[in-house]
């Protein structure tokens, strides 16, 4: 297959982008959870939650560094590989990403310095105002990321202006509260609650597994496990007020989750397993819970949901409607100072199914003109990929489930005071945890995927497809950088790795040796543990 220049561009992103996310939900919820332990200790005094604090403080230091770098990285692509999106949506963005800037480089910056070298320098009560700074900037710097993210699942406060090919600004108060955004934001930062809550609850017990660190280790499950339950119930309900808002305002990606080809009597049943057929346009197979996924979606008994084959009918209408407007747009761009006013009237009409023309661009040079054939393809271009969205949905949900199980365990273990029983009798039990470590951002990144993904064909939901969006760069060019991407993303990735290995197999600085003469060596544990 040949890859283009829109494919290759996607891939840069996506690779960036899911790179970067390795590091983001630790970030955010390691941030919460140093701020709390280290308010225990400012309450009681006690050293041991300090010594945990830095302990936990220094992976999260490592984690937080790399996360600022790989994450330039991705705003530098915005110029060089999306030339035209940047134009397009540069005042739109540009208020929250200023401010995302500033969160980023100045608060959490300021912060994060005041954390590691402020021990000996601030009183507790400064050290932990100082902590809590850089949590609450850590998760405010999220927030204005996913105000604009969520502006292009949902672009709702903006104009397009056809004088300038711009969107432009119409009400900031939508901008900042579109219910996308906002859904996406409690959503993101919970997953990262729970992504943090499963590393410290992971190492924690590849500490009772190895007896060392025992005192630490215990206290950090009481905390990861009681946070982490809360967190991953949150994820549950924000989730479903996430697919709420999906049937609101992208109802193809919905459809295409649920691989639902035709709209079902309401309530919708929901596909617990299917197989897609893309060609052949139906699931060759699938086993349905009867009402679930209508009780979800819509909240009622008597909302339909619509299927992928209405909604391509529905397409078609908008782009035979879209064509009209691109061909006004056209007239407008030929004599912006002397256009007739009814031309003008005309755009102002139809605009808001402009970008449906854009998806006839690949199929002819002139929407206007476009055969029935062409709109056809042209709408089913406007389907994603179902089995990937299918399956990558599942997997995020059924590793949701999993947290919740696994956090509640440790919960009653620990509230019990029963982890040592499990060190005993239920070793098995804090091998699942150190083994599940890597599943949060198994589920985070399917998160994105789905969200990503379930967009395409649009950068900007109905309004601008990517094909239209990227740079004029040939495919040279974009192979080259993509390459030194994966080049530099290699390394920082090994650094990353090796830093955090080194420091867990290190541990908390307390001076503790592995209690029982008996315990296995270390390389022989854990792949984490190898030295």
């Amino acid at each position: 297959m040949e890859l283009s220049v829109v494919d290759l561009s996607r891939l840069q992103f996506a690779m960036t982008a899911l790179y970067h996310f390795l590091f983001v939900p630790l970030t955010i919820g390691l941030s919460i959870l140093l701020a709390t332990m280290e308010t225990v200790y400012v309450m009681t005094g006690r050293e041991v939650w300090k010594r945990m604090v830095k302990f936990w403080g220094t992976l999260f230091g490592i984690n937080f560094v790399l996360g600022v770098a790989t994450g330039l990285t991705m705003e530098f692509q915005f110029g060089m590989n999306w030339a035209y999106f940047s134009q397009y949506v540069g005042d739109v963005f540009g208020a929250p990403l200023a401010i995302e800037g500033l969160t980023a480089f100045f608060m959490e910056a300021t912060f994060v310095g005041l954390f590691f070298f402020g021990w000996d320098k601030l009183t507790k009560r400064q050290h932990l105002a100082a902590t809590w700074a850089v949590a609450i900037g850590t998760n405010f710097s999220a927030l204005w990321i996913l105000i604009a993210n969520g502006w292009m699942q949902h672009p709702i406060g903006a104009m397009f202006n056809p004088d300038t090919m711009r969107m432009e600004v119409t009400s900031f108060y939508d901008v900042l509260f579109n219910p996308v955004a906002q859904a996406k934001f409690v959503h993101t930062v919970s997953a990262g609650y729970v992504t943090a809550a499963l590393f410290v609850l992971g190492i924690s017990c590849w500490y009772l597994l190895k007896n060392r660190h025992i005192a630490i280790a215990k206290r950090s499950i009481a905390v990861a496990s009681a946070f982490g339950f809360a967190s991953a119930l949150s994820v549950v309900v924000l989730g479903d007020e996430s697919g709420y808002e999906a049937n609101l305002n992208q109802q193809m990606k919905l459809a295409t989750i649920e691989a639902m080809w035709e709209t079902e009597p309401a309530p919708a049943a929901f596909n617990v397993i299917a197989v897609p057929d893309m060609e052949r346009r139906e699931n060759l197979f699938a086993i349905e819970v009867p009402y679930v996924m209508g009780l979800i979606a819509t909240r009622s008994l008597t909302t339909e949901i619509p299927g992928i084959k209405e909604l391509v009918e529905a397409s078609k209408d908008r782009i035979r409607q879209g064509a009209i407007a691109w061909d006004a747009l056209q007239k407008i761009r030929a004599n912006p100072k002397d256009v007739d006013p009814n031309v003008r009237e005309t755009f102002a009409q139809n605009q808001h199914t402009l970008g449906y023309a854009y998806l006839l661009l690949p199929f002819t040079d002139n929407p206007l003109t476009a055969t029935n054939e062409q709109i056809d393809a042209a709408a089913w271009s406007a389907v994603p990929n179902v089995w990937p969205m299918f399956y990558a949905f599942r997997i995020m949900v059924a590793c949701g489930f999993f947290f919740i199980l696994l956090t509640a365990v440790f919960f009653y273990y620990s509230s019990a005071g029963k982890l040592d029983y499990l060190r005993e009798k239920r070793r098995w039990v804090l091998h699942v945890a150190v083994w599940a470590i890597p599943l949060p951002w198994i589920a985070c990144e399917m998160g994105w995927f789905v969200a990503e993904y379930g967009r395409q064909p649009w950068i900007i939901e109905g309004m601008l497809p990517t094909s239209a969006a990227v740079s004029s760069l040939s495919v040279i060019e974009v192979l080259i950088t993509l390459a030194a991407f994966v080049a530099l993303y290699t390394v920082l990735l090994v650094i990353e790795v090796t830093l955090m290995l080194r420091a867990i197999r290190k541990g908390p600085e307390d001076g503790q040796q592995p209690d029982s003469p008996h315990a296995m060596p270390v390389s022989r544990a854990y792949p984490i543990a190898a030295e």
